[in-house]
């Protein structure tokens, strides 16, 4: 047997314990999931020496290798991470469990009452890089969700994730659970992912989240559903008519309060009517931190003598950095403004800074992506800060689950008819 058929005997074998597991899941009762989540949480709180431990075998091999800063710093499980995350399994537990929930009953003629009822997914497959807190909260959704899950985290990020695992797989042991319910890939193999998006019938989704590269592979060849966002090219437009000073503070929140996420802000666009009170201020801040400036010739004119303005080229307008980088373009309208938005921007998340309500609904209406702001940093488009408890990832997608996935978007509807012998005529 060659090392591709060891790994699709792996998958197989993770797919059909998931599948079991998954059954378990669905019927499993509140109380049940709550307590796993609980457990998880007073674990992840006991185990902060051995997971920094971990975790700082991984940071010391992505030194080593050269890795990026920006992505060095998604591998951190920092004390307030893994307090963010214990924390969120705590809220997951508070929330009101979605499986069984029958909705939207109706009375027909024919005396039939017919509903919906949501229930779990089943087993999705999650594919991510990097971030090790998000073994913890896809574990932590699938667990209150019902479903199964099998993980494929990223090889650089392999030993924090192993020792996060063995506390979910313990944490629903002690709740009576099947440990197999959440599953992590063992090997670092890319064979593995490849099997992992091809076995329907095992997985009945998938979820890829890291790299745009990474999830137009898993697009491109899953034979399952995917949930996912290609990148996030976020943009904060200041209006025409705007608080000025609001507009600097959550401008440079949505920019600088963390380079590395998907949603913080990479183009700037400014209302001609306010460039010249508003740029120089924000360049400033810019300047101050380091950020560099791709501006077209307007921007680049009242931004003139601070360090690190460059010319913009077509591509910066639809580039997400993930870096201390900003696009900024000055526009004329709120029309421009909308159509430059939807034309380069990754529908993920938008925001626009005015004290004109008009403008603002228009903005909301119009412009076609997951998540629309008024007067709010982008950093806030967040399953744990929306009140989903954890998140799943963002989809950008129109169907099913769009912009943060948090319980429901784990869920699907069945109908449901309630009947005292009714028959069709």
């Amino acid at each position: 047997m060659n090392a591709i058929d060891d790994i699709g005997v792996l998958m197989g074998a993770l797919g059909a314990a998931a599948r079991a597991a998954s059954s378990c899941m669905a019927a499993a009762p509140t109380a049940a999931k709550d307590a796993a989540l609980r457990a998880l949480a007073r674990r992840l709180r006991e185990a902060g020496p051995a997971l920094a431990a971990a975790n700082e075998q991984d940071l010391a091999a992505a030194r080593a290798a050269g890795l990026a800063e920006p992505l060095v710093d998604r591998l951190r499980l920092t004390p307030a991470v893994v307090a963010t995350v214990a924390e969120g399994c705590e809220q997951i537990a508070a929330m009101p469990d979605p499986i069984g929930e029958i909705t939207g009953v109706k009375r027909r003629p024919s005396g039939i009452s017919v509903g919906q009822m949501r229930v779990p997914l089943g087993v999705f497959g999650m594919i991510y890089e990097s971030r090790p807190n998000v073994t913890i909260e896809a574990a932590s959704l699938a667990i209150k969700s019902g479903n199964a899950c099998i993980l494929r985290g990223g090889s650089e990020a392999v030993h924090s994730n192993r020792a996060l695992a063995a506390l979910v797989r313990a944490a629903l042991a002690e709740a009576g659970l099947p440990e197999d319910a959440v599953q992590l890939v063992p090997t670092t193999d890319r064979a593995a992912v490849g099997a992992l998006i091809a076995m329907p019938q095992f997985v009945d989704v998938i979820i890829p989240r890291g790299g745009k590269g990474l999830i137009e592979r898993i697009s491109a060849e899953a034979r399952v559903p995917v949930i996912k966002h290609l990148d996030g090219n976020c943009h904060v437009y200041v209006d025409g008519e705007v608080d000025l000073e609001l507009a600097l503070r959550v401008t440079d929140n949505a920019k600088t309060q963390k380079y590395s996420p998907c949603n913080a802000a990479e183009s700037l666009l400014v209302h001609a009517a306010q460039a010249p009170a508003f740029l120089p201020r924000i360049g400033a801040v810019f300047a101050a931190k380091g950020v560099e400036m791709r501006c077209c010739p307007r921007a680049a004119a009242l931004l003139a003598g601070l360090p690190k303005v460059r010319p913009a080229t077509e591509e910066d307008w639809a580039t997400e950095y993930l870096a201390p980088i900003i696009s900024i373009k000055v526009v004329d309208s709120l029309d421009e403004a909308i159509a430059h938005v939807n034309t380069h921007g990754s529908h993920h998340t938008d925001a626009i800074l005015t004290t004109n309500h008009p403008n603002a609904m228009r903005f909301l209406r119009e412009v076609d992506s997951a998540s629309v702001m008024v007067n709010a940093s982008t950093r806030f488009a967040d399953g744990f800060e929306y009140g989903l408890g954890a998140e799943i990832g963002i989809s950008t997608d129109k169907f099913h689950a769009r912009g943060p996935v948090g319980l429901e978007g784990l869920t699907s509807m069945k109908w449901v008819v309630l009947g005292q012998g009714e028959v069709r005529g």
